[in-house]
């Protein structure tokens, strides 16, 4: 068996791979990868998907879900162009590299972009706190999990302007507010399911507002709402497979469960890190994520021997970014708390054989 901690493509409910792979042969007499879009099958679908994940986060009315293709990468540059208002000033907090990308891409299509508050002097491994948020911009956006550096913010920013969040690495972890904000955005492959959609929720009173002279016809989200998700051939695989996800979410507690669960596993984990003198985390405790946990040995002449016992164990994906060396356990929803155990039993056994 096989313990997958990586932080890219998604851990998925067995049960989802199971029916996403059935459809793959058989969808109503076709594959799922062959239906037409237009088809009233797939219409169903799309339409399920949406109104689970407004179910799941208890979305209120006023605002549309979206499934486009391009993934948060092509959203930093779509937020930014459906925001733009008279100003042409925009706040953002960098706590890393995706907040980053989103600060270029928002100066690439001409936004003067303040970024008010930044963790980058100690190398992204905290959630930067108490800075001034401006009130002279066209909207205010942060990244709402550092998957790389693995801190994560636990509060909300406060502002009465305009708020947009890429959540591609901590969406439907845990309840969110989505009241506060203008723009939610996330690529689907941490909790939601394949790579090849991107999940927008956005208030309808902000389509068709951009003052940008700069808008192509599939980036403005307008276009998308008014054909509901289907202005082009959508990624008829992955919405599926997230229809699927969804429906287990819900079935399993929703996100408030989902919650508990990886509140548990991040317990473990951490747990396990603070009292093995083996290892160290890097993130300070009140900014630890719950989904990315980084963690370094004390001494790196240990590496090839904890290397060797971890990939004994069956555990995959565990090596941290370059950015950051050492280790980065990524536990996702559908993580189960008996793979988490099975790598702080890793760790445990590794001081007992140090000391």
């Amino acid at each position: 068996m096989k313990h997958n901690f990586g932080a890219g493509p998604c851990i998925l409910p067995q049960i989802v791979f199971k029916e996403a792979a059935e459809a793959v042969v058989d969808f109503n007499g076709l594959s799922i990868l062959e239906i037409s879009h237009r088809s009233p099958e797939f219409v169903a679908v799309m339409e399920e998907a949406q109104e689970l994940v407004k179910k799941a986060l208890d979305v209120p009315q006023g605002y549309t879900v979206l499934f486009i293709q391009g993934g948060a990468s092509l959203g930093f540059t779509i937020a930014a162009l459906n925001m733009m208002r008279q100003t042409k000033k925009a706040g953002y907090i960098n706590t890393g590299t995706w907040a980053k990308g989103a600060i270029n891409e928002a100066k690439a299509v001409g936004f003067d972009v303040d970024i008010f508050a930044s963790s980058e002097d100690k190398n992204f491994s905290y959630i930067p706190k108490g800075a001034a948020v401006p009130t002279d911009v066209d909207y205010i956006h942060y990244t709402s999990n550092n998957t790389i550096f693995g801190a994560q913010f636990h509060e909300i920013p406060d502002t009465n302007l305009p708020l947009v969040c890429d959540m591609s690495s901590d969406i439907f972890s845990r309840p969110v507010d989505v009241s506060k904000f203008d723009i939610i955005y996330a690529g689907a492959q941490k909790n939601l399911g394949p790579a090849g959609a991107t999940l927008y929720i956005v208030k309808d009173e902000i389509l068709g507002k951009s003052t940008s002279e700069f808008m192509p016809k599939y980036l403005n989200l307008k276009n998308h709402s008014d054909k509901g998700s289907m202005m082009n051939t959508p990624p008829v695989f992955s919405v599926y497979t997230a229809m699927l996800n969804l429906r287990d979410l819900i079935a399993n507690g929703g996100v408030i469960a989902a919650e508990k669960r990886n509140q548990e596993k991040a317990d473990e984990l951490y747990g396990e890190i603070d009292r093995n003198p083996a290892f160290t985390g890097t993130v300070p405790v009140e900014d630890r994520s719950n989904m990315n946990i980084t963690f370094l040995l004390e001494d790196d002449a240990d590496k090839a021997a904890f290397d060797a016992a971890w990939h004994a164990a069956g555990i995959v994906g565990l090596k941290g970014h370059r950015s950051v060396g050492g280790y980065r356990a990524s536990m996702y929803n559908a993580l189960s708390i008996e793979s988490v155990k099975v790598l702080s039993k890793v760790m445990r056994d590794f001081k007992t054989k140090k000391q």
